[in-house]
């Protein structure tokens, strides 16, 4: 098999991170763009050098990928997971869950560990497994460098490589272009409490089906992607059973896919949408990482996730390319609005992005009036000549439950909107610009007067914005 330049690059500075003195090196390249292929040689290479080799995944569908590449390129290899014989093989794939049970009993000693989906590493049995082989040099691999939760891997991992973006990748014929259709936000998410960095599947399932959003998924999927293999991301057992049932109620054929299930019959749910048999593969969370399926065109999105990495991985399952394939995403719940779109630009690192203050956003530093051209400090009028700008109100939508292309710039100034009206909120010092505000907002009078009250007793008893939970 023939390295792609990007992948012997990435190879070349994995080597050259280790021979630097980093002993945890991340690679960090888009789904899609041959990972597997990239580890399995850095493995065939270590092995020529006398090294040990062990390879760390957590799911039977990353054992098999990681078998078969390295078995495309001729490596022989063990396979440490329930079902499989012990062997003394130089590279050993290995279950997380299984070989965490048996480091006692192991006589296997890596000099180098490979970690796959390595966003992982530093959940319980991830640590474990790599302290009781700290000796051992690591390299992980990743398109999400940052865990579920949003914090940083720096715990794990000392040298951050970069590959390259999901856009280059995509001019490259690497990976396929894709098109997010988008729905006004119908669901209120205020309610849904955060638990692990994530939305409450509990309570999130609960407001998705008072939303009934899963009646608009079959329609608006025969209307922008009628026949295309897709996979519906849902949030539990209850929501993913309703969205099956609509589907298949309206003559189209969908099966669900659960952590629960035994490795057999997920194999032949998943067989079942390469085979045409099945066309939605309805899913919680399962395909979110390791499923390697070109032909599925389509991600439902029925989930809402405050996780970047969750987004990401869900999103990265349908852009594997195929000739004249265009991807598409159906984002029911704003999670295009939320993270961006997937090839936007990412600044990546190993620490965890800085929490900013609650309900506080960067301002600009200055605003221009349309009519004067005056620039000042952002308020709702212009201090030199009055002139009032009112905000015009957008809709990703023409008619009550209906998907619409999202384009770039039309999420860009949805964000700068809601950016705006922070400002402004935040801006306003007196009860007549609050009444400005509202006005321009299209809030109803009476919020003002609601807002300067909630000010005075805050001003009254010295309690901050933030403790309040106000803007």
């Amino acid at each position: 098999m023939e390295l792609r330049k990007y992948q012997v690059k990435a190879i070349k500075r994995a080597a050259n991170s280790l021979r630097n003195g980093n002993k945890a090196p991340l690679l960090t390249l888009p789904t899609g763009a041959g990972k597997t292929v990239i580890f399995s040689e850095i493995a065939k290479r270590a092995v020529l050098k006398n090294f040990n080799v062990l390879i760390l995944v957590h799911r039977r569908e990353l054992i098999k990928q990681a078998s078969q590449k390295l078995a495309n390129i001729k490596v022989p290899h063990g396979i440490i997971a329930a079902g499989f014989k012990p062997s003394n093989h130089q590279i050993q794939v290995a279950s997380v869950q299984t070989i965490v049970r048996r480091l006692k009993s192991t006589s296997f000693q890596p000099a180098l560990i490979i970690i796959d989906e390595a966003h992982h590493s530093v959940a319980g049995s991830w640590k474990k497994v790599l302290d009781h082989f700290s000796n051992a040099k690591r390299i992980g691999v990743t398109a999400t460098p940052c865990r579920l939760s949003g914090e940083g891997l720096r715990e794990m991992f000392d040298d951050l490589i970069l590959g390259p973006t999901v856009k280059k990748l995509v001019k490259a014929g690497f990976l396929s272009p894709h098109k997010v259709f988008g729905a006004p936000q119908k669901i209120n998410f205020k309610k849904v409490k955060m638990r692990g960095g994530d939305y409450a599947t509990d309570q999130l399932a609960e407001e998705m089906l008072k939303a009934d959003i899963t009646g608009d998924a079959v329609k608006q999927y025969k209307k922008h992607a009628n026949g295309l293999p897709a996979i519906a991301f849902c949030v539990n057992i209850e929501h993913a059973e309703s969205v099956k049932a609509n589907f298949n109620n309206s003559g189209i054929s969908a099966d669900i896919i659960t952590g629960s299930m035994n490795t057999d019959d997920r194999d032949q749910v998943i067989n079942g949408l390469s085979t045409g048999k099945t066309q939605v593969l309805v899913s919680i969370e399962v395909v979110s990482e390791g499923f390697d399926l070109p032909a599925v065109s389509c991600a439902i999105l029925l989930r809402k996730t405050a996780s970047l990495g969750l987004y990401l991985q869900q999103v990265g399952r349908i852009l594997r390319p195929q000739k004249n394939k265009t991807a598409i995403v159906l984002d029911h719940v704003g999670n295009t609005i939320t993270h961006g779109f997937i090839d936007d630009p990412k600044n990546w690192s190993l620490d965890a992005p800085k929490r900013s203050k609650k309900n506080q956003e960067k301002a600009p530093a200055v605003q221009t009036c349309k009519q004067c051209f005056a620039t000042f400090k952002p308020q709702p009028t212009c201090p030199e000549c009055g002139y009032f700008a009112p905000i015009k109100t957008r809709q990703i939508t023409e008619e009550e439950g209906e998907l619409i292309e999202l384009k770039r710039t039309e999420v860009r100034l949805r964000q700068a909107e809601k950016d705006q009206a922070k400002i402004l909120i935040r801006n306003a010092k007196s009860l007549a610009e609050l009444k400005a505000v509202a006005k321009r907002l299209g809030y109803k009078e009476g919020w003002a007067y609601q807002m300067n009250s909630v000010r005075r007793f805050r001003k009254t008893r010295n309690i901050s914005a933030d403790q309040l939970g106000w803007i």
